[in-house]
């Protein structure tokens, strides 16, 4: 970021754009999505249980362009999904199913004609493939790339805001390996999936870098909110991930 691109705050220090997740949905057993990912099943075996309580929110229906959805806790932490972002990156599972080369380069993605980011996109993969540029204001760019890469190439594109890690379970566990994320959102859904992908794999100590609160919802669940400590060093960021986050 450039000096001119700076924004100060009252106190006339330099405030930085964070690395932020946001309603990333946790079973009780720690998975992040379910397995037998598909097509017809983008969330896996578990179908929908997992996000239901960010899906029925007010917040989740004005993003998706429907009328009406909950208030209260769940559309307060879901509302913080959208302000202040610049560009987002996706590990190649929340695009789309396909694994390994491209077999059809026409299909655009889960994300219908007019997805609900209107920023862009960095879509993190092993086969690179031509960017799409999508109504709205999404542009969804293929790139293989390590987190740290990654992120350097989204803060260049996000004109000073700030950077959201969009999932799926395996590229937020990586960008936490390399010590990248400064805020994180989780909701513990009370639900068990027994099989699918872990967020917390290899992640032991990860609370000692985060000041951690907790808010219980009528809806069953609990929001979990990570926030970097000041001066955080951790030895997990020591090893940064050299490889892409998939």
């Amino acid at each position: 970021m450039r000096t001119d691109e700076l924004s100060f705050d009252q106190r006339g220090l330099p405030v930085m754009p964070l690395v932020r997740v946001h309603n990333f949905s946790v079973s009780l057993d720690g998975f992040g999505a379910g397995a037998d990912q598909s097509l017809e099943a983008p969330f896996g075996h578990g179908g929908q249980r997992l996000v239901r309580s960010f899906m029925d929110t007010r917040s989740f229906h004005v993003m998706t362009g429907q009328e009406g959805g909950s208030t209260g806790i769940d559309d307060a932490f879901a509302s913080n999904w959208g302000p202040g972002i610049g560009v987002e990156i996706m590990g190649r599972n929340k695009f789309g199913p396909q694994r390994g080369p491209w077999t059809d380069e026409e299909w655009k993605g889960w994300w219908g004609e007019e997805p609900p980011f209107h920023t862009p996109v960095f879509v993190l993969t092993h086969h690179v493939r031509p960017s799409i540029e999508m109504k709205g204001g999404t542009t969804f760019h293929f790139i293989d790339a390590s987190p740290a890469q990654a992120l350097a190439a989204a803060k260049e594109a996000a004109g000073g805001l700030d950077v959201r890690i969009g999932g799926g379970p395996a590229t937020i566990r990586q960008f936490l390996a390399a010590d990248l994320i400064d805020h994180m959102h989780v909701v513990l859904v009370p639900i068990l999936l027994g099989r699918g992908e872990s967020l917390w794999d290899g992640l032991e100590g990860l609370e000692e870098r985060f000041a951690i609160e907790s808010v219980s919802s009528p809806s069953g669940v609990t929001h979990i909110t990570f926030t970097r400590r000041p001066f955080s060093g951790s030895l997990l960021g020591v090893a940064v991930n050299r490889g892409g986050c998939r």
